[in-house]
């Protein structure tokens, strides 16, 4: 018997010998083609090599590709389990040609590959070509010796391969196997194609025209081989079997499956192993990639296959989650392959704990619900539309994983009714966010959200991608296209950007199509669509266009490393502080990190360098940083923290980061355990350097404190360096000494800046009051005015008492000219504070100075104005205010 691994690792090993480059597996969620919702055929990462946008150093390839169909319009969902060969989840090997090789050698690969290499009989093979592609038929019965009645001719598009309604296309040709007469089934073409007697194991396209719009076609200059033959299905028949679920892989899935439910796989559960071991493959494998189960996009066909699955062990009579179990067995299996599978092993393992443990606790009341409207239902009636929505609005039941349920009893579901249903939920949802106090033209977002799905974030394992632009808004209102120059918003269906959210600001970056490019200068989560903000640069962007997005990578990198450095300063500040820190507020940008928390008094310099120093120690461990996906209670149960204004779902990530005997964590030794959705570095060393620059107050008992990291905070710090270095040169003194050499010139400069104070007064009164300025009787008040120079309006306060005091009773007011400007005072001695206020005084002066207002007491009041010179009309309008009282 041959293994799985034993016949990838021969395919990719002979054509390895053929000259090609081995690739490894793109991901699961395409970074290039942004029409599709996962990764389905080994072309996939290779599209834009095919059709010439993209090069690379070389123009032969071969690869092992991981697979998932369960969305959009390639979906085998609700035939696994139920069929021999139907998968959520298979790889594909191939081997492409970019512009080198074509038939003349793809057929000889191809036919050596599986009659030599993996031995299959030749006897047992047939093949299939397009009608008229004579070029291929003959090289079959050249290369193969093949007769004429085993080269079959399609004449459908079975045998003419598209990428798309232009572009590159081409014939294909098939290999067949023959299981023989004991199955049923005729070969390809024939009524019988669909039995399982002949078997499609290869496909060959040969890329070799190029379709336009108006449906002619012309050679490409550039003939290119794009292949796929699956692994599941070619192994089935190297080991004997038709059915893709006895080869080795499976079998050891199914037998896992069996032990961990404590069940036979008799034909009675056989099904049920099968679909979970199916679905244990893709659901895995996504998680692994960051996909998280969610009601939207991608994570909701996610938590369709993993709620399937979790269905069917509740069928096998497994009383607790199971399907976290199974984990171990699938990385034994295909972690060698893929080494994704070890590293994100405990994630996988929590996100279907904690899925299946929350699917659990509605399981039996949505069922019970299910069989009570089954029991009411006439025969031969479906169940009504309005029921299966109630299941999946209420105990989140999917449609399919209704009608999978179904299936058995013969029943169907009122499709229409279920849709009827949706749209009137999303009505309801729509008059709810019209009146939810949002500005009126924030409802554009909800309608392109209604209209198009929420985008699917990718950010957290890539920094580039394709997206689809699915809508440009400009000014408020949507618009098909905009040209240079224009400040638009983009949504797309997935993206890379981060948007705002959490304390951490958006991303920035660029988006590129084939008719223009945008800066996308922010990014931000509206109505569940990220709306990037974007200044177009060149040509112009339009509304349904592919597009390739790549944040600014080094501004990412910053930004992750300031979000990181801020987990790590909140729990050292509560273990210098005390555990009454709380975040009262961050923010995370390129430049610098900011973090607010509770506390009633200032940082002394001792808790500050103790701070940093905690902060840096953790920063040298290079500790990893993890995620994983768990409840809010759970994660509260390992001692996360909840961020300050985040609001959570029935799931959450949660981000662990340093080593210490803290008690938190699955090992209670976390150092830093948070509810957080933003991104993090890999590792604390990856922070590089933490400086702490300021501390101070941001409101009552709530500090606030700025920081920087990496190349920013050894920046600073050098800076730091000189400025320090600058004073001891200056002072003729070493580091230590400098503290108190300043600290004896400020006492000195405080000495004479009083003496040139006093100085200053004496000779602005000119030798004192007696011959200073005359009093004047205003209204039965005595009202002494003097205009002043040399002196600043921090010196008049004290001039007015002593002047009030020399004259016993009456009103005081004093303007100081400094270059031009004006200082008002103005005093009113203590008996007269009942019939006018110094206030009054000031006011009226400063309104003749070119100012405004002025203040204080009644006793004593300042203001200030622009024009010194019309001090002598300040001096006058003061008057006045005492002869009016």
């Amino acid at each position: 018997m041959t293994s799985l691994a034993d016949i990838r690792s021969t395919f990719l090993d002979y054509f390895r010998r053929q000259g090609h480059e081995v690739v490894d597996s793109s991901p699961l969620v395409p970074r290039n083609d942004p029409t599709l919702m996962f990764t389905n055929s080994g072309m996939v990462q290779f599209k834009n090599l095919f059709t010439g946008v993209e090069t690379r150093d070389y123009q032969r390839a071969t690869t092992a590709q991981k697979c998932v169909r369960a969305g959009g319009k390639h979906n085998d969902l609700d035939n696994v389990g139920y069929t021999a060969r139907h998968l959520t989840f298979f790889e594909m090997l191939g081997n492409f040609s970019f512009g080198d090789y074509f038939k003349a050698d793809a057929i000889p690969f191809a036919w050596e590959m599986v009659t030599k290499e993996l031995d299959i009989p030749a006897e047992r093979l047939l093949v299939t070509v397009y009608h008229d592609d004579d070029e291929a038929a003959e090289l079959w019965r050249k290369v193969a010796g093949l007769p004429d009645e085993r080269i079959i001719r399609i004449a459908t598009d079975d045998n003419f391969w598209m990428m798309g309604p232009t572009g590159p296309c081409g014939p294909s040709s098939e290999i067949f196997f023959d299981h023989g007469e004991k199955f049923w089934g005729g070969p390809p073409g024939s009524p019988e194609e669909d039995g399982d007697r002949f078997i499609e194991i290869w496909n060959l396209v040969f890329m070799q025209f190029e379709q336009f719009e108006d449906g002619t076609r012309r050679e490409l200059a550039a003939q290119s081989i794009d292949t796929g033959m699956g692994l599941e299905r070619i192994s089935s028949l190297l080991q004997g079997t038709n059915n893709v679920f006895e080869t080795d892989l499976f079998r050891a899935i199914i037998d896992a499956s069996a032990h961990a439910s404590n069940t036979s796989t008799d034909e009675a559960h056989l099904t049920h192993h099968r679909v979970i071991a199916d679905h244990l493959r893709s659901t895995s494998f996504l998680i692994a990639e960051g996909v998280l189960p969610s009601n939207e996009g991608r994570g909701y066909v996610l938590r369709r296959i993993m709620r399937r699955a979790m269905r069917h062990a509740h069928l096998l009579g497994a009383s607790d989650p199971l399907m976290h179990r199974l984990v171990p067995a699938l990385v034994q299996q295909m972690g060698a392959a893929y080494p994704e599978l070890r590293e994100q092993q405990a994630m996988i393992e929590d996100t279907l704990e904690t899925e299946e443990v929350r699917f659990r606790n509605t399981l039996d009341r949505g069922l019970k619900l299910l069989d009570d409207e089954v029991a009411r239902l006439e025969t031969g009636k479906n169940l009504p539309g309005e029921t299966a929505f109630k299941l999946y609005d209420t105990y989140g039941f999917p449609l399919d994983l209704t009608e999978d349920a179904l299936r058995e009893r013969g029943i169907s579901v009122d499709l229409p009714g279920f849709n009827a249903s949706m749209e009137e939920q999303k009505r309801k949802a729509r008059a709810a966010w019209s009146g939810s106090g949002e500005a009126a033209d924030q409802t554009v977002w909800f309608d392109i959200a209604d209209e198009h799905g929420t985008t699917d974030f990718l950010g957290y394992d890539t920094e580039t991608a394709e997206g689809q632009v699915l809508a440009l808004v400009r000014d408020g209102a949507p618009v098909e296209r905009a040209g240079a120059g224009a400040q638009v918003q983009i949504v797309l269906n997935q993206t890379p950007f981060y948007a705002e959210a959490g304390g951490q600001v958006g991303d920035a970056g660029t988006l590129t199509t084939e008719t223009g490019t945008a800066e996308i200068t922010d990014c931000r989560k509206i109505a569940g669509v990220y709306v990037h903000f974007a200044r177009v640069t060149a040509g112009e962007i339009a509304a349904g266009e592919g597009a390739r997005l790549e944040v600014d990578h080094a501004r990412r990198g910053a930004i992750r490393a300031n979000h990181s450095a801020t987990h790590l300063l909140n729990e050292a500040l509560r273990n210098v502080l005390g555990d009454h820190v709380a975040q009262r507020g961050s923010l995370n940008a390129p430049d610098r990190l900011r973090f607010d928390f509770s506390h009633n008094k200032a940082m002394g310099a001792d808790d500050i360098a103790a701070v940093e120093r905690e902060v840096n120690e953790l920063i040298r461990q290079n500790a990893p940083v993890t995620t994983r996906i768990m409840t809010p209670d759970e994660a509260r149960a390992l001692g996360a923290q909840a961020l300050f204004g985040e609001k959570y779902g029935d799931e959450v990530r949660v981000v662990s980061m340093g080593i210490a005997d803290t008690g938190k964590g699955l090992d209670g030794k976390t150092y830093s355990i948070e509810l957080c959705g933003g991104t993090h570095v890999a590792r604390t060393g990856d922070i590089g350097l933490f400086a702490l620059t300021t501390e101070a107050a941001s409101a009552a008992g709530v500090r606030r404190i700025e920081a920087l990291t990496g190349e920013a905070a050894m920046a600073e710090l050098r800076r730091r360096d000189r400025s320090l270095g600058e004073v001891e040169a200056l002072l003729k003194c070493g580091p230590d000494e400098v503290a108190g050499r300043v600290r004896a010139l400020m006492d000195e400069r405080k000495a004479l800046a009083n003496e040139v104070s006093q100085l200053r007064r004496q000779l602005a009164m000119s030798g004192g009051p007696a011959e200073g300025p005359a009093a004047r009787e205003i209204n039965g008040m005595r009202f002494v005015a003097q205009v002043l120079s040399g002196v600043t309006g921090k010196d008049l306060p004290s001039l007015i008492d002593g002047m009030k005091s020399d004259l016993g009773t009456g009103a005081v007011l004093l303007i100081a000219d400094t270059d031009g400007k004006a200082a008002v005072a103005a005093g009113v001695t203590a008996d007269l504070v009942e019939r006018v206020s110094a206030v009054d005084l000031v006011r009226a002066a400063v309104a003749e100075l070119g100012g405004k207002g002025g203040g204080g007491r009644p006793d004593l009041a300042q203001g200030g104005g622009k024009d010194a010179a019309n001090a002598e009309a300040a001096i006058s309008a003061a008057g006045k205010v005492l002869e009016e009282n």
